[in-house]
């Protein structure tokens, strides 16, 4: 399918952020840590319109680096679209001609959402580390209030990759009665231990920025180099090795030029360190640490007795799910693993495993067999819905 730039057919066009703030004290929102907050705000963007049925609203879930603006551009200057807008727009997978779509940033998030840049209205100042420890669940819960305040009383599908299918895949099981469908793509019902671990050596990159200062640096300098040093880390386990060598191989930034020892010469090193840099002007180091907490602890065969099978008894929804062949941090296996839990216990589930070379990032990248099963799930989903 042919995507277009802003202006043209297949865009999602302008599209403008919004502010929902709730849990004023007393009715702070719970978290699972048992610690409470308030008030809360959630950033989103919304495209498309809400039929008079109220069944098309389809939420779609980001992934640790993403915020709500998914789709679109927020002014006719910008060079850059939404991170998703290769699959949401007027006949696109996610057709805002037939489908209300809504993206917010998680509760955690640093890009209008209530997280650890935000001012904690006991001391005045930024939460900093003393922001509460979050989980996905939380996330989803902060969503929910969302959705009930647009007037939205059940989902035709929840959608995310990565860390937005952890929360697709919780919204199924914490709201089943209020979730039509799921689709869940590069995901896992709990990060392997090689993630952890990728996600704490990003983390200690942090800690130990001389700018760091225990969380506390809104008045002063920011610890780029220790955030920029971790999202260079997460962004090689985003890559397979062949896409890295088909896209750099050994090749020399200025081939013409003769290398110097220790400098940055490399193309995947020069590639790196532009990743790292544009990251450190959009993203909190704070909201990194408390965003990758929160995927670590995700674990739905902990949570119920070391059971995936007990985690999904309860869920309503139909679910697609999707996987990559080359995805290494949240390997095919890990789809399977849920799929085979669901059909165990008798649910609708479609699942595709997309043979590509873009590793994790696939999900983020235009893929036509991606973009049909979504489409084709989405049209099936919707026709059920309205008969």
């Amino acid at each position: 399918m042919t995507k277009e730039v802003y202006g043209k057919p297949g865009s999602a066009g302008i599209v403008q952020t919004h502010y929902y703030t709730f849990a004023d004290p007393p009715g702070e929102l719970e978290l699972q840590c048992g610690e409470k907050i308030g008030p809360v705000t959630l950033a989103y963007e919304t495209w498309g319109t809400p039929d008079r049925a109220g069944k098309n609203a389809i939420l779609i879930c980001h992934a640790l680096s993403g915020n709500a603006h998914a789709a679109g551009y927020h002014s006719p200057e910008d060079k850059n679209p939404g991170w998703w807008d290769w699959y949401i727009g007027p006949g696109k997978a996610f057709d805002t001609d037939k489908y209300f779509i809504i993206c917010s940033n998680i509760l955690g998030g640093c890009t209008g959402s209530t997280g650890p840049v935000s001012i904690n209205p006991a001391t005045g100042k930024p939460f900093g580390m003393s922001f509460p420890l979050i989980t996905i669940a939380d996330m989803v819960n902060a969503q929910h209030a969302l959705i009930k305040h647009l007037g939205i009383e059940k989902l035709l599908a929840v959608a995310g990759g990565s860390m937005g299918g952890m929360q697709a895949l919780q919204w199924t099981i914490s709201y089943p009665d209020e979730v039509e469908s799921c689709i869940a793509i590069a995901t896992s019902a709990s990060l392997s231990a090689q993630g952890i671990a990728f996600n704490e050596v990003g983390r200690q990159a942090i800690f130990n920025d001389p700018n760091w200062n225990a969380g506390d640096y809104y008045d002063s300098a920011m610890p780029v180099a220790g955030l920029s040093l971790a999202r260079m880390i997460g962004h090689i386990t985003y890559l397979s090795e062949k896409h890295m060598h088909e896209k750099f191989g050994r090749n020399f930034q200025k081939p013409e030029i003769q290398p110097v020892r220790g400098s940055s010469e490399f193309m995947v090193e020069s590639y790196l360190h532009h990743q790292g840099g544009k990251f450190v002007e959009r993203f909190d180091a704070n909201a990194y640490i408390y965003i990758t907490k929160a995927i670590d602890f995700f674990d739905l065969n902990s949570d119920y007795g070391g059971s995936l099978v007990k985690a999904f008894e309860n869920v309503l929804a139909n679910y697609l799910v999707a996987s990559f062949t080359s995805d290494w941090l949240y390997p095919s296996d890990n789809a399977k693993e849920i799929v085979r839990a669901l059909r165990i216990n008798g649910k609708n589930v479609n699942y595709t495993d997309i043979d590509t070379d873009n590793g994790h990032d696939s999900f983020l990248l235009p893929n036509d067999l991606l973009e049909k099963n979504i489409s084709n799930f989405l049209r099936n989903e919707y026709r059920q819905s309205t008969q």
